[in-house]
């Protein structure tokens, strides 16, 4: 009788969906799997559901960077369920606990996943918040569905810039290999670029990012990897800013200098790009509803070196009209 009530417990887990999470980097939260078909391969897409015991009718879409996914959310979601909001935190298909097929990836495509995940889950509006690449994504979100999105709030986005118009052509097969020489110290090197002083409390963000060098399908990572680089490079959503319908929110750490592919630039390139303290002045005045919150002494990833500034920003950001 005990094997028949284990079998049956089993078989209602994996009919809800729900994963036991048996990585080695344990997620905050339950990650669940939305079964989708791409390019006809079947591939599924993790997420987190997180609920407040005390919901304000709210729900907040929280879109990774390109180094990140869910993971790093889980301070922002703890205060979000605090204050009664609902927390939708996908890993995109190619990051994280997702799927990393072998397709053409493009910010309309993972969108539509996204779409697909709200769908699904009963969801009929968001506020966007959005961190690094997760802005470009969060931009082309909103420009598919603004009748889905309340607000967009943009954390330090990439793509401020067109960076194809002045970085190095680089092929796929040359950024795979890239990837494939990768190393925890090299991941380290490059995430020490985001803050203006590294703190060891850090060094828990690169473990996560090199988790990946000993997955056993790494070389699929790192063809995912290779290809959402181009898809960065040839996908700009800078010049539809003006386009935005929606109230949009740009939270900035002013000491940023985050340019994809910085390293082929020569140094007089690298400091004429990636100047977030103008580059955000710029963007806003191109929204129909914009708002700049300027944050000092901080770089490409406020809600991690400094949470607490970041969170009063972000309660600014929820609250703006």
């Amino acid at each position: 009788m005990r094997f028949f009530s284990y079998l049956l417990i089993f078989l209602f887990v994996v009919s809800r969906g729900v994963a036991q999470d048996t990585g080695e980097i344990n997620y905050a939260y339950p990650v669940q799997y939305l079964p989708l078909t791409i390019e006809s391969k079947p591939v599924k897409m993790a997420y987190m559901d997180v609920r407040s015991e005390r919901p304000n009718g709210k729900v907040v879409l929280l879109l990774h960077g390109k180094n990140f996914n869910g993971y790093y959310w889980k301070r922002v979601i703890q205060w979000l369920t605090k204050n009664g909001y609902r927390a939708i935190i996908p890993d995109q298909v190619g990051w994280g606990k997702s799927s990393h097929p072998d397709i053409h990836y493009s910010f309309h495509r993972l969108a539509a996943n996204t779409k697909k995940l709200l769908d699904t889950l009963n969801i009929p509006k968001v506020t966007v918040l959005a961190h690094s690449m997760g802005g470009m994504l969060g931009t082309r979100f909103s420009l598919m569905y603004p009748q889905t999105v309340e607000k967009l709030i943009l954390e330090n986005p990439i793509g401020l810039e067109d960076y194809k118009t002045f970085v190095p052509f680089q092929t796929i097969e040359q950024q795979y290999q890239k990837e494939l020489t990768a190393s925890y110290e090299s991941y380290k090197k490059y995430q020490q670029s985001y803050y203006p002083i590294w703190k060891p409390q850090y060094e828990d963000l690169v473990r996560v990012q090199a988790s990946d060098l000993r997955a056993p399908d790494f070389k699929a990572i790192a063809w995912s990897n290779a290809i959402t680089y181009q898809m960065i490079y040839e996908q700009p959503v800078v010049y539809e800013f003006a386009n935005l319908a929606m109230p949009t929110v740009l939270i900035l750490g002013q000491e940023d200098r985050t340019v994809v592919g910085k390293a082929l630039l020569a140094k007089s390139e690298q400091e004429r790009h990636g100047q977030y303290q103008a580059l955000g002045k710029k963007i806003v005045q191109q929204l129909k509803s914009g708002k700049l919150i300027e944050l000092t002494g901080i770089g490409h990833i406020p809600h991690i070196q400094e949470p607490e500034r970041f969170l009063k920003a972000l309660q600014e950001a929820l609250q703006e009209k």
